[in-house]
């Protein structure tokens, strides 16, 4: 245990082992400082949305299929021409070092040991160079909070690039900050450094809340930027917060080499539909052209391949690999990953899909009980 401006902030580095996700917030809530968990579980308003985010999957049903003659499925995959050992990916959240003294760099670790793929915030608590440095040349994404200030966004782009990511997210649903209750409530202000703003702006996001620091970012965001960002770093850029096929269709019109379907995990506009049950329909708008993303509420296995069979081709989660990084450090998240690739090898196996392009092929019911 260290002790930052009082935070006090978990070294653990251990394997865990794993009964399911939901299990691990509870653990995590024990460990993790009040403030730091409610800024890390929280979602907007009445977290409706949150909610929603995990009962949407119950809206979709997987048909079991018998006598298909397979067994050991495979959960390789390629996604913008990039080979990977699971089609799970690591959202980009900021601060980590709420959670864990280490932060991304232990959590880029974790990723890297099961072949994944990770996203990297702009608010993380570690830099860019750092976070990419840990993955040890496994592939990453740098994920933009677009500010006001071009030069700002040029010199983490420029890192970006030389710390070798294959691929810039821009995030378009937070251009003013969700009403989080919870940080309102524990009197949130984040207590350690954010390195990128240390490192390129006057401020270090320490002793603000998540909602001054949004101040400072792109209030304003429109289809040049898009545009911009992919001319200046000749680099994939995905568009992340997309819920409608209009936006969807918008961004690839924009430039976007791929569209990241995404509520924020019900952070932002609460009220707002659950992901997952958009995906599908965005999913058919774009109709191959670029690769889709998804993330929010996923905890299970089934919840893995619903997505996919509803056309994702990456599925993220956060909050679960956030509190496996608390308990665990790397080895924390490692078991995360290893353990929804577990339920999903189950899920695949009983619905007779032995690659991740049967799952995407795979169909679903829509039995509303």
């Amino acid at each position: 245990m260290v002790v930052v401006n009082g935070y006090k902030q978990n070294e653990n580095e251990k394997k865990l082992n794993v009964l399911n996700l939901d299990q691990l917030e509870k653990q995590a809530k024990e460990i993790i400082p009040t403030g730091g968990f409610g800024y890390i579980s929280g979602g907007s308003e009445d977290e409706w949305t949150l909610r929603e985010n995990r009962r949407a999957f119950t809206h979709k049903q997987i048909v079991p299929r018998a006598l298909t003659n397979i067994e050991k499925p495979e959960l390789e995959t390629n996604v913008f021409g990039i080979p990977l050992k699971t089609p799970l990916f690591m959202v980009p959240a900021a601060a980590q070092g709420l959670a864990h003294a280490k932060g991304e760099v232990d959590t880029a670790k974790g990723v890297a040991a099961v072949g994944g793929l990770m996203a990297q915030s702009t608010y993380s608590s570690t830099s860019i160079a750092d976070t990419a440095a840990s993955g040890n040349g496994a592939p990453q994404f740098f994920q933009l909070y677009m500010s006001k200030d071009w030069d700002f966004n040029e010199a983490l782009l420029d890192e970006a690039k030389r710390a070798g990511v294959k691929g810039i997210i821009l995030t378009v649903d937070a251009t003013v900050d969700g009403y989080r209750e919870a940080d309102i409530i524990n009197n949130f202000q984040f207590p350690i450094p954010m390195a990128n703003l240390t490192k390129y702006s006057e401020g270090d996001g320490q002793g603000k809340g998540i909602a001054e620091i949004y101040a400072s970012a792109a209030q304003k965001i429109g289809p040049d930027d898009v545009a911009r960002i992919a001319n200046y770093t000749d680099l994939p850029v995905i568009v992340k917060g997309i819920e409608s096929p209009e936006d969807a269709l918008y961004a690839i019109g924009a430039g976007a080499s791929g569209i990241y379907v995404s509520n924020h995990g019900g952070r932002q506009l609460n009220g707002g539909p659950a992901s997952f049950d958009v995906l599908e329909n965005v999913a058919k708008a774009v109709n191959g052209k670029v690769p889709v993303i998804f993330d929010s509420g996923v905890r299970r296995g089934s919840d893995v391949f619903k997505a996919l069979a509803s056309g994702a081709d990456l599925v993220g989660i956060g909050r679960p690999v956030i509190y496996g990084l608390a308990l665990g450090g790397a080895q924390g998240v490692q078991s995360v990953f290893e353990h929804l690739d577990h339920e999903l090898e189950i899920i695949m196996q009983l619905a007779g899909t032995k690659t991740i392009s049967d799952v995407k092929n795979a169909k679903l019911l829509n039995i509303r009980y």
